[in-house]
């Protein structure tokens, strides 16, 4: 008697499309970089995002802090020209209601569950790929200073 195979066959188009895009780009090992990469190759990823990041980042500090700067000028030029009232008093019991709330909420200082986890997931990745940070790093701060 022969015995049959039942093989089952697997339809790829079908398969990737239940896939999602990560996975397609970057395949199934989702493994650390040091696994798939080598040192200059993690260096050179790191620096460029970092750099890319950091430029970005400074660009858009620039902006903000100019927007809100300028925002403090018109609100000090409006309340002086009198177009704007400010009850002080009121700016001052609001202020001492968030400093007891702070103060209440800081004396705990426990992580929720839920953050406590996320960094540990950030402190696993970074271990798991220090050359690729350390670049990043420098990037970064490349990418800031320039």
């Amino acid at each position: 008697a022969k015995k049959e195979d039942s093989c089952e066959v697997l339809d790829l188009a079908e398969y990737t499309k239940n896939q999602p895009w990560w996975r397609k780009l970057f395949g199934r090992s989702s493994g650390s970089s040091a696994e798939k990469y080598n040192v200059a190759t993690q260096l050179v990823i790191g620096g460029v995002t970092g750099w890319c990041t950091g430029f970005i980042f400074q660009k858009v500090g620039k902006l903000a802090a100019t927007a809100v700067g300028g925002g403090f000028f018109l609100l000090q030029i409006a309340n002086h020209t009198g177009y704007i009232k400010v009850d002080w008093k009121l700016v001052e019991q609001d202020v001492s209601k968030a400093k007891e709330q702070l103060k209440f909420r800081s004396s705990g200082s426990k992580l929720a569950p839920e953050v406590k986890s996320r960094v540990d997931e950030v402190i696993t990745f970074l271990k798991k790929n220090v050359i690729l940070t350390g670049g990043f790093a420098g990037g970064f701060l490349l990418g800031m200073s320039s």
